[in-house]
């Protein structure tokens, strides 16, 4: 573990993506424990991808631009769909006066977090050209090494998310009962998913 992997991953973690606005909609729509859960779905999104590097098939979706392609319009797919539900399901980006929020669609919150980061080739090639760096040729022990390394990043990334989303989730009183106020959030979202939707598709290799 070097200085320079964990200061990599802090920054990639934290910059602003798919996975950060689903947590922000969560912690405004039900709360500061929608939000952790949210984490949690994204960050198990990740597992997929590191799996695919060690095993090897992330040099497959590299050298393949088809495989690549797949999924890449998959995701796409799903992040539109995401903007739809957001705009269509009033339940998406709800604030109800509540001192508790209720955790029946805690499933679904995972659910969707961990789809939102398997849809994502970027993530799959992102971990194929950032682990290795971090592992040093001929390694008797490479594939724990480059376990361990992936565990640390979903680690990051589960802190990282939460923290996002019990910072949103502080200013959920302020919202509700403010119609306006979540109508324009939904939009927001919703444009937020169609954003990174389409930088996704525009994305190559």
């Amino acid at each position: 573990m070097t200085l320079a992997f964990l200061l990599t991953t802090l920054v990639v973690v934290a910059t602003p993506g798919t996975g950060v606005v689903y947590t922000l909609a969560a912690a405004l729509s039900r709360g500061r424990r929608a939000s952790v859960v949210a984490a949690v779905g994204c960050t198990l999104g990740i597992v997929p991808h590191l799996l695919a590097t060690v095993t090897g098939v992330a040099a497959l979706l590299h050298a393949g631009a088809t495989a690549f392609e797949v999924l890449k319009y998959a995701g796409v797919a799903y992040l539109l769909y995401m903007a739809w539900a957001t705009v269509r399901d009033k339940e998406a980006l709800v604030v109800e006066e509540r001192t508790a929020p209720e955790p029946v669609s805690a499933r679904r919150v995972i659910v969707r977090g961990v789809l939102i980061n398997i849809l994502n080739p970027k993530l799959t090639i992102f971990f194929f050209a950032f682990l290795p760096q971090f592992v040093s040729p001929g390694e008797p022990h490479a594939v724990v090494r480059m376990l361990g390394l992936g565990g640390v990043f979903m680690l990051a990334t589960f802190v990282v998310f939460a923290v996002y989303g019990v910072l949103a989730a502080s200013v959920r009183s302020h919202v509700i009962g403010r119609p306006r106020v979540m109508a324009w959030l939904r939009r927001g979202f919703a444009g937020s998913f169609v954003a990174l939707g389409a930088k996704l598709a525009f994305t190559a290799r």
